[in-house]
C-alpha cells in the first residue's frame, strides 16, 4: 500500500463531504497528537482570505497542532461574515479536540467572494473529529478533500535516516489554476517526525519554497488564499536540530526539497487545461537570484506558453523574455536548447542562430514533458522552474468558471 500523510508518527487525519461541493469530499483535517514546530509561508497578494488573517496570527509562537482545510469556498472577499467563519472553524476545532485554540490552523481553496458556509462547515469539523485516523484510507480521503479544480490528488512519501532514527516525511498539495508563486502558490501541506527548532525549521521552509513552489507557474496569477505549511512534531526521536549549518539539517533540508518539488510539479501537472509539462533550466548564470529571476520570466511568457503548445521552436520568444527579465543578460553569450526528456537540439550558439531539422524539432516538441535549457556562459549557478503550456482549453474553462 503507497504511504502518506498517515505513516507519519504520531499525526491523524479525515477528510468527507461537508455539502460545500456536490458529491465530493470537500473537508480535512490534519491533527498531531502533541504541538509541533511550524514552518509557514503566505501568498503576497494584497488581497488575503480571512482564513490567512488568522493563520498569520497562530502562526507567530512557531507552534501548530491542527490544520482544518475547506474547499469550494475561497473565504476572500467575505467581510465581517467570513471572518467570523473561520473564527468558527478554529474554536470549533479547538473545542472537540481540547487544545488552545492558537494551535488551530485554518485554509480555504475555492470560489472567491462567495458567502462562507460557516453552518455547513462547523456541524462538518463536528463529525470529521471523532473519525481522526492513521490509516492509509484516511490519508487518502484529506488529499481528495482539498481539491478544487485538480483533476487528481497530490501526496508524495518519503522516509530517510536521521541521528540513526527513521524520519518520515509526507505531504498533500492542491492546485491546478491560478498558480504562479510569489513565496507560496495554492496550498500544501507537510508533516514530519523529525525534532527540529521552530525558528530553523521556518528558514528552512522559506528555502525550500524558493527552489520548488515559487519555481512554477500555469497562468501567471498569484491567489489571494496561498499557504504552504509544514508541522514537525519530534516524534521520531532523534536529537533536536538547532544548527543550520549541521550535518542532520542539511539532509533535511535537502530532503524537504524534494518533498516539495514533487508536490510543486504535480501541480503543474495538472495545469488547467495544459497538455504538456515545460522545465525550463537556466545554467551557466553570474548568480543563483539571476538564473532563478531569469528562469520564472521565460516560464511565465504567455508567448512562449503558447509556442510550447503549438509545437513551435520560435526561440525568439525564448531569448525576449529572458532579456525582460529585469537583469543584465548578454544575448550573444547564450547556448540554447529546445526539445523533450530524453533529447535536446541545440538552437543557438554564443546568440547566434544553429541549423537544425525543423521536422525533427516538430516531432520532438509533440511530447507532453518538453525541456527548454539556456546556458547564459556566465557562471557556475544554475535554476530549475516548471511550467504548462497555454491551450485554448485553458481559456475555455476559465471562460466560465463560476457558472
Amino acid at each position: 500500500m503507497i504511504k502518506n500523510i498517515t505513516n507519519v508518527r504520531g499525526f491523524t487525519c479525515w477528510g468527507a463531504h461537508s455539502g460545500v461541493k456536490s458529491l465530493r469530499r470537500d473537508l480535512a483535517i490534519i491533527h498531531s497528537e502533541v504541538p509541533a514546530s511550524l514552518g509557514i509561508v503566505f501568498t503576497q497578494n494584497q488581497v488575503v482570505a480571512e482564513p490567512i488573517k488568522i493563520t498569520r496570527e497562530h502562526a507567530k509562537n512557531g507552534i501548530a497542532q491542527t490544520i482544518v482545510i475547506n474547499a469550494g469556498n475561497a473565504n476572500a472577499c467575505t467581510g465581517e461574515q467570513g471572518y467570523e467563519g473561520a473564527r468558527a472553524m478554529v474554536s470549533t476545532a479547538a473545542g472537540e479536540l481540547g487544545i488552545d485554540e492558537d494551535l488551530v490552523l485554518v485554509a480555504s481553496t475555492g470560489v472567491i467572494g462567495e458567502p462562507f458556509p460557516t453552518g455547513e462547515i462547523v456541524n462538518s469539523v463536528k463529525e470529521i473529529v471523532p473519525k481522526l485516523s492513521n490509516r492509509s484510507s484516511a490519508g487518502s480521503f484529506a488529499a481528495n478533500a482539498i481539491l478544487t479544480t485538480d483533476t487528481f490528488a497530490k501526496e508524495g512519501f518519503l522516509e530517510f535516516s536521521l541521528d540513526g532514527r527513521e524520519v518520515n516525511l509526507a505531504g498533500i498539495a492542491k492546485g491546478s489554476g491560478m498558480i504562479h508563486p510569489n513565496m507560496a502558490t495554492m496550498l500544501a501541506f507537510i508533516v514530519t517526525d523529525v525534532d527540529i527548532a521552530p525558528e530553523l525549521l521556518q528558514k528552512v521552509v522559506k528555502e525550500a519554497v524558493d527552489d520548488s513552489f515559487n519555481m512554477i507557474t500555469v497562468d501567471g496569477d498569484t491567489s489571494t488564499n496561498d499557504m504552504v505549511a509544514v508541522l514537525a512534531n519530534g516524534k521520531a526521536g532523534n536529537e533536536r536540530i538547532a544548527d543550520e549549518k549541521s550535518k542532520d539539517c542539511n539532509v533535511f533540508r535537502n530532503k524537504l526539497r524534494e518533498m516539495m518539488q514533487h508536490l510543486a510539479k504535480l501541480i503543474v501537472s495538472d495545469g488547467e487545461g495544459s497538455s504538456k509539462f515545460v522545465e525550463y533550466r537556466v545554467d551557466g548564470a553570474p548568480d543563483k537570484q539571476t538564473a532563478r529571476t531569469i528562469a520564472r520570466s521565460i516560464s511565465d511568457s504567455i508567448l512562449v506558453k503558447t509556442a510550447m503548445f503549438g509545437r513551435d521552436p520560435n526561440w525568439g520568444r525564448i531569448v525576449s523574455a529572458a532579456g525582460n527579465a529585469g537583469v543584465p543578460f548578454d544575448y550573444t553569450a547564450v547556448d540554447l536548447y529546445l526539445g523533450n526528456e530524453k533529447e535536446r537540439v541545440k538552437v543557438l550558439e554564443k546568440g547566434r542562430p544553429v541549423a537544425y531539422d525543423r521536422n525533427f524539432m516538430k516531432k520532438l516538441l509533440r511530447e507532453s514533458h518538453l525541456s527548454v535549457k539556456l546556458d547564459m556562459c556566465e557562471g557556475e549557478a544554475s535554476a530549475v522552474a516548471w511550467g504548462s503550456d497555454m491551450t485554448t482549453d485553458y481559456v475555455l474553462f476559465n471562460s466560465v468558471y463560476t457558472t
